[in-house]
């Protein structure tokens, strides 16, 4: 059986000056293997944007590169790709933080939305965070929390996911 070369997938979909840059703790494994964010059939993020407003149509994870078009990007604190988010130890969230500022600073989004708490908990180095939007700016933008729309979390149903993600689509108007 012969190895192929290696997978194109890049987990940033970014530009400069964006509004609204999704931020998640680290690619999945599904990501990796499918080489598009948000690519697993239980995840809801492409249903929780579209039906928040952020884009005008459901996109599909092949057509990640188009949320540039609605002023939205994805990236990740961590590059390591695991199974679940709760494998990546805050220690190395924290390692990750000097190149995921420099990254954030040198394309200037308006908001940096986290999806689910670690992340950003580690980040502003406080292990109570609130939902919505922070006091404090992460990398010069409006640091932002909504719920991780992993299938794994199943705390927030779509209506409740779309909710908070509207109250993010209202501000970065």
């Amino acid at each position: 059986m012969a190895i192929g070369p290696a997978p194109t997938y890049r987990p940033d979909i970014l530009a400069s000056g964006l509004d609204v840059v999704f931020c998640g703790i680290n690619p999945a494994l599904t990501a990796v293997a499918d080489e598009h964010n948000f690519s697993s059939p239980t995840n809801r993020f492409w249903s929780a944007i579209h039906l928040a407003g952020f884009t005008d149509r459901q996109l599909t994870p092949a057509e990640e590169r188009a949320l540039l078009n609605y002023g939205c990007g994805i990236t990740a604190v961590v590059a390591r790709p695991t199974a679940a988010a709760d494998d990546v130890p805050a220690d190395e969230i924290r390692a990750a933080l000097s190149s995921f500022d420099t990254k954030m600073r040198a394309i200037s989004p308006r908001v940096l939305a986290f999806l689910g708490k670690p992340a950003i908990s580690v980040v502003l180095g406080s292990a109570t965070v609130s939902w919505g939007r922070q006091r404090d700016t992460v990398a010069g933008a409006t640091a932002w929390v909504l719920p991780n729309p992993s299938g794994r979390n199943r705390r927030y149903s779509l209506a409740a996911l779309v909710e908070a993600y509207a109250e993010l689509r209202a501000f970065s108007r």
